[in-house]
Protein backbone atom coordinates (compact mmCIF):
# COMPACT_ATOMS: atom_id res chain seq x y z
CA UNK A 1 0.00 0.00 0.00
CA UNK A 2 1.53 3.42 -0.64
CA UNK A 3 2.13 6.59 1.23
CA UNK A 4 -0.59 8.32 2.21
CA UNK A 5 -3.17 5.54 1.05
CA UNK A 6 -5.76 4.99 3.82
CA UNK A 7 -5.66 1.70 5.09
CA UNK A 8 -8.91 0.23 5.38
CA UNK A 9 -8.16 -2.14 8.29
CA UNK A 10 -7.21 1.21 10.15
CA UNK A 11 -9.79 3.16 9.52
CA UNK A 12 -12.70 0.67 10.12
CA UNK A 13 -10.67 0.12 13.46
CA UNK A 14 -10.90 4.10 14.43
CA UNK A 15 -14.81 4.05 13.59
CA UNK A 16 -14.84 1.80 15.70
CA UNK A 17 -12.98 3.01 18.69
CA UNK A 18 -15.30 6.59 17.72
CA UNK A 19 -18.52 4.11 17.99
CA UNK A 20 -17.15 2.95 21.60
CA UNK A 21 -16.24 6.73 22.51
CA UNK A 22 -19.45 8.41 21.60
CA UNK A 23 -21.64 5.01 23.47
CA UNK A 24 -19.55 5.85 26.52
CA UNK A 25 -19.94 9.23 26.82
CA UNK A 26 -23.89 9.18 25.53
CA UNK A 27 -25.16 5.92 26.86
CA UNK A 28 -23.13 5.17 29.88
CA UNK A 29 -23.06 8.56 30.57
CA UNK A 30 -19.33 8.67 31.32
CA UNK A 31 -16.68 11.47 31.16
CA UNK A 32 -14.35 11.67 28.89
CA UNK A 33 -11.92 11.15 31.34
CA UNK A 34 -13.76 8.16 32.26
CA UNK A 35 -14.23 7.01 29.05
CA UNK A 36 -10.51 7.47 28.34
CA UNK A 37 -9.80 5.24 31.19
CA UNK A 38 -11.84 2.65 29.89
CA UNK A 39 -10.48 2.49 26.61
CA UNK A 40 -7.02 2.98 27.92
CA UNK A 41 -6.27 6.12 25.25
CA UNK A 42 -5.52 9.57 26.25
CA UNK A 43 -8.71 12.11 27.25
CA UNK A 44 -7.87 14.32 24.15
CA UNK A 45 -7.89 11.30 21.69
CA UNK A 46 -11.59 10.86 23.26
CA UNK A 47 -12.78 14.16 22.77
CA UNK A 48 -11.17 13.92 19.12
CA UNK A 49 -13.12 10.65 18.72
CA UNK A 50 -16.72 12.55 20.05
CA UNK A 51 -16.18 15.62 18.04
CA UNK A 52 -15.71 13.76 14.87
CA UNK A 53 -18.78 11.55 15.75
CA UNK A 54 -20.56 14.70 15.85
CA UNK A 55 -19.16 16.07 12.54
CA UNK A 56 -20.09 12.94 10.58
CA UNK A 57 -23.68 12.57 11.72
CA UNK A 58 -23.66 9.70 14.14
CA UNK A 59 -24.78 10.97 17.15
CA UNK A 60 -28.90 11.72 17.26
CA UNK A 61 -30.75 10.25 19.86
CA UNK A 62 -28.68 7.19 19.27
CA UNK A 63 -25.33 6.05 18.29
CA UNK A 64 -26.09 5.83 14.65
CA UNK A 65 -22.85 3.37 13.87
CA UNK A 66 -21.68 -0.14 14.16
CA UNK A 67 -19.00 -1.35 16.39
CA UNK A 68 -17.18 -3.60 13.82
CA UNK A 69 -16.94 -6.62 16.68
CA UNK A 70 -20.64 -6.04 17.24
CA UNK A 71 -21.52 -6.40 13.63
CA UNK A 72 -19.17 -9.61 13.63
CA UNK A 73 -21.03 -11.21 16.61
CA UNK A 74 -24.09 -10.21 15.08
CA UNK A 75 -23.34 -11.97 11.91
CA UNK A 76 -22.57 -15.04 13.85
CA UNK A 77 -25.56 -15.63 15.74
CA UNK A 78 -27.91 -14.88 12.97
CA UNK A 79 -25.57 -17.76 11.57
CA UNK A 80 -25.98 -20.06 14.40
CA UNK A 81 -29.41 -19.70 15.45
CA UNK A 82 -31.20 -18.85 12.23
CA UNK A 83 -32.12 -15.36 12.97
CA UNK A 84 -33.22 -12.83 10.82
CA UNK A 85 -32.24 -9.96 12.90
CA UNK A 86 -29.82 -9.49 15.25
CA UNK A 87 -28.68 -6.22 17.31
CA UNK A 88 -25.44 -6.28 19.61
CA UNK A 89 -25.18 -3.48 21.58
CA UNK A 90 -21.44 -2.45 23.10
CA UNK A 91 -20.64 -4.18 26.37
CA UNK A 92 -20.54 -1.41 29.28
CA UNK A 93 -18.27 -3.00 31.78
CA UNK A 94 -22.11 -4.33 33.52
CA UNK A 95 -21.82 -6.99 36.01
CA UNK A 96 -25.15 -8.06 36.57
CA UNK A 97 -27.93 -7.39 34.01
CA UNK A 98 -26.80 -4.77 31.48
CA UNK A 99 -29.58 -2.78 31.23
CA UNK A 100 -27.69 0.56 30.00
CA UNK A 101 -26.24 -1.22 27.04
CA UNK A 102 -29.61 -3.50 26.28
CA UNK A 103 -32.03 -0.25 26.82
CA UNK A 104 -30.28 1.77 23.93
CA UNK A 105 -30.31 -1.23 21.40
CA UNK A 106 -33.78 -2.05 22.37
CA UNK A 107 -35.24 1.18 21.37
CA UNK A 108 -33.60 1.69 18.65
CA UNK A 109 -35.05 -1.33 17.29
CA UNK A 110 -37.83 -0.22 18.73
CA UNK A 111 -38.53 3.05 17.22
CA UNK A 112 -36.86 1.70 13.69
CA UNK A 113 -40.12 -0.79 13.75
CA UNK A 114 -42.56 2.07 14.40
CA UNK A 115 -41.01 4.86 12.54
CA UNK A 116 -41.35 2.37 9.75
CA UNK A 117 -45.03 1.37 10.19
CA UNK A 118 -45.15 -2.17 8.81
CA UNK A 119 -46.75 -3.50 12.44
CA UNK A 120 -49.84 -1.37 13.03
CA UNK A 121 -50.46 -3.82 16.26
CA UNK A 122 -47.00 -4.34 18.42
CA UNK A 123 -47.11 -6.68 21.08
CA UNK A 124 -44.56 -6.69 24.46
CA UNK A 125 -43.67 -8.68 27.11
CA UNK A 126 -42.73 -6.82 30.38
CA UNK A 127 -40.04 -7.24 32.80
CA UNK A 128 -37.12 -4.96 33.65
CA UNK A 129 -35.03 -5.28 30.76
CA UNK A 130 -38.30 -4.19 28.74
CA UNK A 131 -39.35 -1.71 31.20
CA UNK A 132 -35.79 -0.11 30.34
CA UNK A 133 -35.89 -0.37 26.43
CA UNK A 134 -39.44 1.50 27.07
CA UNK A 135 -38.24 4.36 29.25
CA UNK A 136 -35.30 5.41 26.80
CA UNK A 137 -37.73 5.06 23.96
CA UNK A 138 -37.80 9.68 22.94
CA UNK A 139 -41.12 10.65 22.88
CA UNK A 140 -42.60 10.01 19.65
CA UNK A 141 -45.84 10.16 17.68
CA UNK A 142 -47.10 6.71 16.68
CA UNK A 143 -50.81 7.38 16.24
CA UNK A 144 -50.56 4.86 13.64
CA UNK A 145 -50.08 2.14 15.92
CA UNK A 146 -51.53 0.15 18.82
CA UNK A 147 -49.52 -1.84 21.57
CA UNK A 148 -50.97 -4.56 23.91
CA UNK A 149 -49.65 -6.63 26.58
CA UNK A 150 -49.13 -9.77 25.21
CA UNK A 151 -49.68 -11.76 28.86
CA UNK A 152 -51.71 -11.04 32.11
CA UNK A 153 -49.74 -9.82 34.65
CA UNK A 154 -51.22 -9.62 38.36
CA UNK A 155 -48.56 -10.48 40.39
CA UNK A 156 -46.82 -9.79 44.10
CA UNK A 157 -44.02 -7.32 42.31
CA UNK A 158 -45.60 -3.86 41.25
CA UNK A 159 -42.10 -3.55 39.94
CA UNK A 160 -42.33 -6.10 37.12
CA UNK A 161 -46.23 -5.15 36.27
CA UNK A 162 -46.27 -5.47 32.75
CA UNK A 163 -48.91 -2.29 32.95
CA UNK A 164 -46.40 0.13 33.81
CA UNK A 165 -44.92 -0.92 30.43
CA UNK A 166 -47.81 -0.68 28.48
CA UNK A 167 -48.37 2.70 30.82
CA UNK A 168 -45.22 4.23 29.71
CA UNK A 169 -45.14 3.15 25.95
CA UNK A 170 -48.36 4.79 25.46
CA UNK A 171 -47.02 8.14 27.40
CA UNK A 172 -43.97 8.33 25.08
CA UNK A 173 -46.17 7.94 21.43
CA UNK A 174 -49.08 9.57 22.17
CA UNK A 175 -51.62 6.20 21.34
CA UNK A 176 -53.82 3.28 22.37
CA UNK A 177 -52.08 0.59 24.64
CA UNK A 178 -54.46 -2.57 25.52
CA UNK A 179 -53.35 -4.39 28.65
CA UNK A 180 -54.86 -8.00 30.42
CA UNK A 181 -56.04 -6.95 34.01
CA UNK A 182 -55.42 -10.50 34.90
CA UNK A 183 -52.94 -12.70 36.82
CA UNK A 184 -50.02 -14.43 35.17
CA UNK A 185 -51.00 -17.64 35.82
CA UNK A 186 -54.76 -19.29 36.28
CA UNK A 187 -55.46 -21.54 38.74
CA UNK A 188 -56.42 -24.16 36.08
CA UNK A 189 -56.94 -24.43 32.37
CA UNK A 190 -60.35 -24.41 32.74
CA UNK A 191 -60.22 -20.82 35.05
CA UNK A 192 -58.02 -19.90 32.00
CA UNK A 193 -60.63 -20.63 29.23
CA UNK A 194 -63.25 -19.06 31.60
CA UNK A 195 -61.28 -15.40 32.01
CA UNK A 196 -60.29 -15.41 28.96
CA UNK A 197 -63.65 -15.45 27.36
CA UNK A 198 -64.86 -12.94 29.09
CA UNK A 199 -66.03 -9.61 26.50
CA UNK A 200 -63.50 -7.22 27.60
CA UNK A 201 -60.70 -9.48 28.05
CA UNK A 202 -61.55 -11.55 24.82
CA UNK A 203 -60.73 -8.12 22.58
CA UNK A 204 -57.51 -7.83 24.29
CA UNK A 205 -55.99 -11.18 23.52
CA UNK A 206 -57.93 -10.68 19.87
CA UNK A 207 -55.91 -7.96 19.26
CA UNK A 208 -52.46 -10.01 21.02
CA UNK A 209 -53.39 -12.26 17.97
CA UNK A 210 -53.27 -9.98 15.53
CA UNK A 211 -50.11 -8.04 16.74
CA UNK A 212 -47.51 -8.64 14.11
CA UNK A 213 -43.91 -8.20 15.61
CA UNK A 214 -43.52 -8.99 19.16
CA UNK A 215 -40.74 -7.69 22.06
CA UNK A 216 -40.39 -10.03 24.70
CA UNK A 217 -37.85 -10.92 27.67
CA UNK A 218 -36.48 -14.01 28.65
CA UNK A 219 -36.06 -15.32 32.07
CA UNK A 220 -34.64 -18.38 33.79
CA UNK A 221 -36.30 -21.28 35.43
CA UNK A 222 -34.44 -20.85 38.63
CA UNK A 223 -35.62 -19.46 42.23
CA UNK A 224 -33.84 -16.05 40.95
CA UNK A 225 -36.28 -15.90 37.79
CA UNK A 226 -39.26 -13.81 37.26
CA UNK A 227 -41.76 -16.14 38.07
CA UNK A 228 -40.56 -17.24 41.25
CA UNK A 229 -39.53 -13.19 42.45
CA UNK A 230 -42.74 -12.12 41.05
CA UNK A 231 -44.86 -14.64 43.27
CA UNK A 232 -46.43 -16.08 39.94
CA UNK A 233 -44.55 -19.91 40.67
CA UNK A 234 -43.70 -21.41 44.15
CA UNK A 235 -41.05 -24.13 45.21
CA UNK A 236 -43.19 -27.28 44.17
CA UNK A 237 -43.37 -25.86 40.66
CA UNK A 238 -40.08 -24.82 40.94
CA UNK A 239 -39.16 -28.56 41.68
CA UNK A 240 -41.29 -29.75 39.41
CA UNK A 241 -39.38 -27.28 35.91
CA UNK A 242 -36.35 -28.65 37.27
CA UNK A 243 -36.73 -32.11 37.39
CA UNK A 244 -38.34 -32.20 33.76
CA UNK A 245 -34.79 -30.11 32.66
CA UNK A 246 -36.37 -26.95 32.31
CA UNK A 247 -33.35 -23.85 31.31
CA UNK A 248 -35.22 -21.05 30.32
CA UNK A 249 -38.58 -19.05 30.32
CA UNK A 250 -40.50 -17.07 27.80
CA UNK A 251 -43.86 -16.07 28.03
CA UNK A 252 -44.97 -18.69 30.74
CA UNK A 253 -43.00 -21.47 28.34
CA UNK A 254 -40.16 -23.73 29.16
CA UNK A 255 -37.51 -25.14 27.13
CA UNK A 256 -34.79 -27.42 28.01
CA UNK A 257 -31.18 -27.30 27.64
CA UNK A 258 -31.52 -28.39 23.70
CA UNK A 259 -34.35 -25.76 23.06
CA UNK A 260 -37.13 -28.67 23.35
CA UNK A 261 -40.54 -27.54 24.68
CA UNK A 262 -40.90 -28.91 28.01
CA UNK A 263 -44.24 -29.74 28.47
CA UNK A 264 -45.82 -28.45 32.32
CA UNK A 265 -48.83 -27.89 33.73
CA UNK A 266 -47.92 -24.50 34.35
CA UNK A 267 -47.80 -23.52 30.67
CA UNK A 268 -51.53 -24.73 30.31
CA UNK A 269 -52.36 -22.31 32.93
CA UNK A 270 -50.57 -19.08 31.69
CA UNK A 271 -52.77 -16.25 30.29
CA UNK A 272 -51.17 -15.73 27.26
CA UNK A 273 -51.23 -16.61 23.83
CA UNK A 274 -51.00 -20.28 22.74
CA UNK A 275 -47.60 -21.61 21.95
CA UNK A 276 -49.06 -22.12 18.14
CA UNK A 277 -49.57 -18.39 18.04
CA UNK A 278 -46.35 -17.34 19.36
CA UNK A 279 -44.65 -19.62 16.89
CA UNK A 280 -46.49 -17.61 13.73
CA UNK A 281 -45.51 -14.17 14.28
CA UNK A 282 -42.11 -11.81 14.12
CA UNK A 283 -41.15 -12.51 17.85
CA UNK A 284 -37.88 -10.54 18.92
CA UNK A 285 -36.18 -10.98 22.49
CA UNK A 286 -34.14 -8.53 24.54
CA UNK A 287 -32.24 -10.29 26.97
CA UNK A 288 -28.09 -10.32 27.80
CA UNK A 289 -26.26 -11.17 31.71
CA UNK A 290 -23.83 -14.07 32.30
CA UNK A 291 -26.36 -15.52 35.27
CA UNK A 292 -29.08 -15.64 31.31
CA UNK A 293 -26.63 -17.44 29.22
CA UNK A 294 -28.12 -20.97 29.57
CA UNK A 295 -31.74 -19.53 29.40
CA UNK A 296 -30.72 -17.60 26.38
CA UNK A 297 -28.84 -20.13 24.56
CA UNK A 298 -32.30 -22.83 25.28
CA UNK A 299 -34.19 -20.13 23.90
CA UNK A 300 -32.47 -19.63 20.33
CA UNK A 301 -32.07 -23.11 20.24
CA UNK A 302 -35.83 -23.83 20.58
CA UNK A 303 -36.61 -21.56 17.28
CA UNK A 304 -39.07 -19.45 18.15
CA UNK A 305 -37.23 -16.13 17.76
CA UNK A 306 -37.04 -14.46 14.78
CA UNK A 307 -34.75 -11.52 16.19
CA UNK A 308 -32.65 -11.17 19.33
CA UNK A 309 -31.07 -7.82 20.94
CA UNK A 310 -28.38 -8.02 23.56
CA UNK A 311 -25.02 -6.54 24.54
CA UNK A 312 -21.75 -8.04 23.30
CA UNK A 313 -20.19 -10.01 26.37
CA UNK A 314 -23.47 -11.72 26.26
CA UNK A 315 -23.36 -11.91 22.32
CA UNK A 316 -19.53 -13.44 22.92
CA UNK A 317 -20.32 -15.83 25.25
CA UNK A 318 -23.10 -17.67 22.98
CA UNK A 319 -20.92 -17.43 19.84
CA UNK A 320 -18.46 -19.57 21.86
CA UNK A 321 -15.95 -16.57 21.98
CA UNK A 322 -14.89 -13.66 23.89
CA UNK A 323 -13.45 -10.11 22.48
CA UNK A 324 -10.06 -8.84 23.63
CA UNK A 325 -11.52 -5.07 24.24
CA UNK A 326 -14.63 -7.03 26.34
CA UNK A 327 -12.19 -9.28 28.77
CA UNK A 328 -10.21 -5.78 28.95
CA UNK A 329 -13.35 -3.43 29.96
CA UNK A 330 -14.81 -6.39 32.19
CA UNK A 331 -11.39 -6.38 34.24
CA UNK A 332 -11.03 -2.80 34.61
CA UNK A 333 -14.45 -2.98 35.96
CA UNK A 334 -13.71 -5.55 38.48
CA UNK A 335 -10.52 -3.81 39.79
CA UNK A 336 -12.34 -0.34 40.51
CA UNK A 337 -14.71 -2.02 41.65
CA UNK A 338 -12.38 -3.97 43.82
CA UNK A 339 -10.28 -1.35 44.99
CA UNK A 340 -13.78 0.89 45.97
CA UNK A 341 -14.64 -1.99 48.10
CA UNK A 342 -11.06 -1.89 50.00
CA UNK A 343 -10.96 1.80 50.10
CA UNK A 344 -14.94 2.11 51.53
CA UNK A 345 -13.98 -1.29 53.80
CA UNK A 346 -16.63 -3.62 52.26
CA UNK A 347 -16.07 -7.04 52.35
CA UNK A 348 -15.94 -8.02 48.83
CA UNK A 349 -18.44 -11.15 49.56
CA UNK A 350 -20.56 -8.89 50.46
CA UNK A 351 -21.12 -6.64 47.84
CA UNK A 352 -21.46 -9.98 45.85
CA UNK A 353 -24.21 -10.85 47.93
CA UNK A 354 -25.88 -7.36 46.78
CA UNK A 355 -25.14 -7.73 43.50
CA UNK A 356 -26.73 -11.11 42.95
CA UNK A 357 -29.98 -9.81 44.24
CA UNK A 358 -30.04 -7.61 40.48
CA UNK A 359 -29.39 -10.53 38.03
Amino acid sequence: MSAGTPDPASEEAERSLMARAAWLAFAAGMTHSEAAKRLHIPSFKVQRLIARATREGLIHVFVNSPVAECVRLEHELRARYGLAECVVAPDLGEEALPLKSLAPAGAGLLMRVIQEGAHPIIGLGHGRTLTAIVDHLPRIPAQHVSFVALLGGLTTSFSADPYDVIHRISYRTGTAGYFLPLPFFANSATDRAVMLSQYGVSHVMDLARRSTFCLVGIGTSTGDGFLATSGAIGAAELRELDRLGARSEIMGYFHDVEGRLVETEISRRIVTLTYEELSGRKLVAAAGGADKIEAIHSVLKSGLLSGFVTDEATAAQLAGEKTEIVTVMRSRANRKRSGSQARSGLRPGRVAALDSGEG
